[in-house]
């Protein structure tokens, strides 16, 4: 007999060996019509299956359908099997290399003597769709190794023959078939092609052979595939809204920076961008200042040996920017974390100094590979709002509370409530007592139950000196982004010497907090011109206020009133050109600017100016007095 344990706890019994499949139908022929894989096994032993898969003895089991996400991860599989499936029926020349799932969708990596285009995505993706309506049956068989790679070569797939030749000779491996097609899979797979329904290919890129550089370049078919038709399409829209908000675009458009060929993954800001910036870090200044931060500022170049007693030579060194004088070796500092234990340890600390913040705007550079840089998002030169707090363990927990608190009304007046919180705990490999991390894990999650929030729990995610809480903010697409952090370190201050003096005279080491929350100024602000946009709140909108006459008639006026706001800390414009007052609205409204104030003889007359707000509101005409109060409110509001 065998015993099938199901997730609400009930038990089906079989006289011997069964499939996840027949388990299903027992159930129910709803279910088994809907399954996809199964789920054996509880916890860290759980694995995924096909529902061909043989069950020998007592297990748990859980049906995987389209509506649970390794479901839906086994269906993306499957139709990136399905793409090479129908590129070989298109392309037979074309070899099949690698073909894994990502979020939201899959690859598959070709080597074919041309290039893909348009109008062969177009074609291959109408070929997947009638070899899905085909419903052909997706079968698994082993081979072992060697017979496998003499079974590719024969099919002149030299890089799946490659694929399997690196693994070890007495293994097996899996085989999946469809139709006219067989790959090198561990799977699962879904049991029939009928089950993939709904997929779009999106683009094709570039991609080394093996991710190196030095091999051939292949080609790279981007998908994406969803459990319903509904799914597929809110996706497609979603990326359609992505791409108005791209912030390379919209960054280009309204002048705000550009990235330049000449220092590759460093930003060059404009004007208008450089505005931008200076708001936020100005804002961030005053977070500090407000809340018993410290600033300092620490160097860019700090001597090889330093980094040698954190362990970032031996660990990061090829991420690092490294020069030498006078036969010294130097790095630019890819974080700031060393430089403030220096400053730490400037001065006998003792324990009524603690808790003691840093905090930092501090520029920091890392060697990013020339793939990964994406616009401002991911560049090699960034700045932090970067902040160390020296404490002692029975602070971590009020320090990480006030913190979260702390970080949720600077995200709110940047313009996100949808916060994801998730604390990573201790990984295997690890440093400290298990004491300490007992202390700074329950410190971690105590503070945001404190908070009042709800929490993930990413076990072993943590840095092998602490556990940490990652903050992931959602923005109006419900795209997430991982920004803020607070980690408990038990190590760097150790390895560089830091103490202070408790209270009974003794020299001890101070638990080091690594905290940041909107982490890369340079990431944050093009989070923020995605989130809105480009049209951001009147408070961080570069240009705030342009105010454009109807005639010369009123060119004097308009100075009047520009020097006027200017005086009240607003960022305004003029715009005294001889051009069509239609012509003017339509530009800045294009540029996203918050208020245009247009005056004609009328306005001049009484002193007033006509508003318009953005979104082609017209509020009509008022003082210049009664505009001021509406701006500062927003402004003050954040809105």
């Amino acid at each position: 007999m065998v015993s099938i344990q199901l997730p609400d706890g009930s038990r089906r019994e079989f006289p011997g060996p069964v499939t996840v499949g027949e388990v299903a139908a027992s159930i129910g022929p709803g279910l088994a019509k809907a399954a996809i894989a199964g789920r054996v096994g509880q916890g860290k032993d759980a694995h995924v299956v096909d529902t061909s898969y043989r069950i020998e003895s007592d297990a748990s089991l859980a049906i995987l359908t389209d509506k649970d996400p390794e479901g839906l991860d086994v269906i993306r599989h499957s139709t990136a099997h399905l793409l090479a499936y129908a590129v070989k029926e298109l392309f037979p020349d074309a070899q099949v290399t690698i073909g894994p799932t990502i979020e939201n969708g899959f690859y598959y990596d070709f080597s074919y003597k041309r290039p893909f285009t348009p109008d062969d995505l177009q074609a291959i993706e109408k070929k997947m769709t009638e070899l899905a309506k085909k419903d052909e049956k997706v079968a698994r068989r082993v081979l072992p190794r060697d017979e496998a790679v003499a079974y590719f070569k024969s099919l002149g797939e030299h890089y799946k023959a490659e694929i399997i030749a690196g693994i070890p000779s007495n293994e097996e491996v899996s085989l999946y078939r469809e139709g006219g097609f067989e790959d090198l899979c561990r799977g699962p797979h879904v049991p029939s092609t009928g089950r993939l329904k709904h997929f779009k290919l999106m683009k094709v890129a570039g991609a080394y052979w093996r991710g190196d550089h030095r091999n051939e370049q292949l080609q790279r078919i981007y998908g994406t595939a969803w459990a319903t038709k509904d799914e597929l399409q809110q996706y497609l829209h979603m990326l359609e809204e992505a791409e108005k908000r791209d912030h390379r675009k919209l960054g280009r458009e309204l002048d705000l920076f550009h990235i330049d060929e000449h220092s590759p993954g460093t930003v060059f800001w404009h004007p208008k961008g450089w505005a931008l910036w200076q708001e936020v870090e100005q804002y961030m200044r005053r977070v500090y200042r407000d809340n018993g931060y410290l600033e300092v500022k620490g160097p860019q170049i700090l001597d090889k040996t330093l980094w040698e007693k954190t362990g970032h030579w031996q660990k990061y060194r090829e991420n690092m920017f490294t020069t030498e004088s006078e036969k010294r070796d130097y790095a630019l500092k890819p974080m700031n974390c060393p430089g403030h234990i220096l400053i730490f340890k400037q001065g006998i600390k003792s324990y009524r100094d603690l808790p003691l913040r840093y905090g930092e705007f501090g520029q920091c550079h890392r060697n990013e590979p020339t793939g990964g840089l994406h616009g401002i998002m991911r560049v090699r030169g960034f700045t932090q709002d970067d902040g160390h707090i020296f404490c002692t363990e029975d602070q971590i927990l009020p320090e990480c509370e006030v913190y979260t608190a702390l970080l949720q009304k600077v995200y709110k007046d940047f313009g996100f409530t949808d916060i994801i919180y998730k604390v990573a705990t201790r990984p295997e490999a690890r440093i400290g007592s298990d004491d300490a991390w007992d202390k700074a894990e329950h410190a971690l999650m105590e503070s945001l139950r404190r908070s009042g929030v709800a929490f993930e729990i990413a076990p072993g995610d943590g840095a092998f000196y602490g556990p940490k809480i990652e903050y992931t903010l959602k923005d109006a697409l419900g795209r997430p982004w991982q920004v803020g952090t607070m980690q408990v370190d038990f190590f760097m201050a150790e390895r560089l010497g830091a103490e202070y003096v408790t209270e009974s005279g003794e020299r001890q080491v101070p638990v080091m907090l690594h905290r940041a929350i909107v982490g890369s100024l340079e990431r944050f602000i093009g989070i923020l011109i995605e989130q809105h946009a480009g049209a951001l709140p009147a408070w961080l909108a570069p240009v705030q206020v342009v105010v454009a006459n109807i005639t010369d008639a009123q060119a004097d006026y308009v100075q009047e009133v520009v020097k006027t706001l200017q005086k009240q800390g607003l960022r305004v414009e003029r715009d005294l050109r001889n051009e069509k007052i239609t012509y003017k609205i339509r530009e800045h409204s294009l540029q996203k600017v918050p208020y245009i104030l247009v005056v004609g003889d009328k306005e001049k007359a009484a002193g007033t100016v006509a508003v318009r707000a953005r979104g082609n509101q017209d509020l009509g005409a008022m003082s210049l007095d009664t505009f001021s109060l509406k701006i500062a409110s927003d402004i003050a509001q954040k809105v």
